[in-house]
């Protein structure tokens, strides 16, 4: 009888386990039956980038965004709610008119960068390039020059081609010779900038204090047509940045005496200050409602363009995760978070607001993943320092299809990030934040940043194949019977000797632009 009853056991341990396994499997591919077969990508896509368009901080448009991530998710029957967490300076683009008006005519790219100060009426003045000065004493005895002219700060590129484009045709012989300018007339330009005794911030608004009667830059992202569109410093005239192109062109007029003139309109509005939130949203656990597994990527974007790739395409996968997952595993072990923040670029912000406001989440964070750099597949994941990561995260992996996870490169246990996207905000406390790392295609040059990071640059095959991964981990973790241990790694020498150091919490900048 006792041998009959151990028979029994063992067989219902190998049915329930049997069970599982199944339940398990069919999950897995109901996540990559909704995520191939009714995907919402295009669709998220359409409406965030050529809708609302670019998401900066404290703009109209991130305001808007946040309203139609509430309303997706309360389609989807998925709890979602802004979170408020700061104020910033309050600001909305306007329209530029960019036009050389002698010694012909001619309309130039260009844009305004980020709150940059409009403009009341149109200003027409001639333009002159910041010269090459002894010290700061010259600069002071040069400064009142700039009254009423356009100063251009930035170098003029020796070549509008990159890097691979010369690598491709040039004899190695002036692809050399070309790199060496370059690199020679880099050196100088920085030290005309330092030898003004400023730097790039303080610059401008020193020579918008005497007088000039606007900034006119020119940040090549080293790709065809790209620049970076960031911040301006200026307080009551405008920053321009002007292509490479047209910059040059400019440039070599100013330089050879033809004194060209340029008019310039730019139309924008000081708001005050704005709330600044996070968008969360929720699909509550049933056996460990207080334990969470998380879904992670920046909601902001510089507005040069719209954002598609930073973060737009992390935006949408984390998105259209939170849909399969709602959809296939309504009723999940553990509460099932996404955080969207707001303010990655300006110092993840939002994140680390959110990692100071819920101490509960992030003691009881299972694992959270975080997708920020650009549109390809991911391929690969760290463990972020953390002694058992492999353990977990390979495990969580196996459920994975093989034509996904035979691309993912893993590194175990890894070193911590100390930046860089939002992940690091809870690894800074010690809380298990993964980075989810994704294939280049050029994102450095072309979309990081850029004028250039519009809807046309997704790979929507990539982006399916990391909504699916991403619900796949998500499930996976939320699953798992064992609660991921925190134990850190011994880190390796850093590269002076000495020893690595976890990186240190770093407080939520909550009042942006302001002061």
């Amino acid at each position: 009888m006792k041998n009959l009853t151990k028979l029994i056991v063992a067989s219902a341990l190998l049915a329930g386990s049997t069970g599982y396994a199944q339940t398990k499997n069919a999950v897995v591919d109901n996540i990559v039956k909704e995520g191939t077969n009714n995907s919402q990508l295009e669709k998220l896509a359409h409406e965030l980038f050529d809708g609302v368009g670019p998401r900066l901080v404290g703009t109209p448009q991130f305001d808007k965004a946040g309203k139609w991530a509430l309303d997706k998710y309360k389609g989807w029957g998925i709890t979602a709610k802004k979170e408020k967490w700061g104020e910033w300076r309050g600001w909305e683009r306007g329209i530029s008119h960019i036009d050389m008006v002698y010694p012909r005519v001619k309309s130039l790219e260009g844009t305004q960068l980020a709150w940059s100060p409009g403009m009341k009426k149109a200003v027409t003045a001639e333009l002159i390039i910041l010269p090459e000065l002894a010290d700061s004493v010259a600069f002071q005895k040069w400064l009142p020059s700039v009254k009423g002219k356009f100063i251009m700060i930035s170098m003029n590129q020796p070549t509008g081609r990159p890097d691979d484009n010369w690598k491709e045709f040039a004899l190695t012989i002036s692809f050399d010779k070309m790199k060496a300018a370059r690199a020679e007339q880099t050196a100088a330009w920085r030290k005309r900038i330092s030898n003004t005794g400023l730097n790039n911030r303080t610059l401008p608004v020193a020579l918008e204090k005497a007088g000039a009667v606007g900034i006119i830059t020119s940040n090549w992202s080293a790709g065809f047509g790209v620049d970076k569109i960031f911040s301006a410093y200026t307080k009551v005239v405008p920053t321009v940045d002007i292509a490479l192109e047209d910059y040059g062109m400019l440039y070599r007029l100013t330089e050879s005496g033809d004194k060209p003139k340029v008019t310039i309109q730019t139309e924008s509005k000081e708001l005050g200050a704005v709330p600044t939130f996070n968008v969360v949203g929720e699909i509550k656990g049933t056996e460990k409602p207080n334990e969470y597994v998380m879904l992670s990527a920046h909601f902001d974007s510089w507005d040069g363009g719209t954002g598609a790739t930073d973060n737009g395409t992390g935006t949408i996968t984390m998105m259209e995760a939170m849909r399969i997952l709602k959809k296939v595993y309504p009723h999940p072990k553990r509460t099932i978070l996404v955080g969207h923040w707001a303010s990655e670029e300006q110092g993840l912000n939002g994140s680390r607001a959110f990692v100071e406001d819920h101490p509960e989440i992030v003691a009881n964070l299972q694992a959270l993943f975080n997708q920020d750099n650009g549109t390809g597949r991911i391929v690969n994941i760290g463990g972020q320092g953390y002694e058992k990561s492999g353990d977990f995260i390979n495990r969580w992996l196996e459920a994975v299809p093989d034509t996904i996870r035979n691309q993912i490169k893993t590194n175990f246990p890894g070193s911590p990030g100390g930046g860089g996207s939002d992940f690091a905000s809870f690894v800074a406390v010690g809380a298990p934040g993964f980075s989810l790392g994704s294939n280049s295609w050029s994102y450095g040059n072309y979309t990081w940043h850029t004028n250039r990071d519009t809807y046309d640059k997704l790979v929507f095959d990539d982006v399916r194949s990391n909504a699916i991964l991403t619900a796949i981990l998500i499930y996976t973790a939320s699953e798992d019977p064992a609660k991921f241990p925190r134990d850190k790694a011994a880190l390796p020498a850093s590269s002076n000797g000495q020893p690595a150091k976890w990186p240190e919490p770093v407080k939520a900048n909550r009042r942006g632009g302001l002061d």
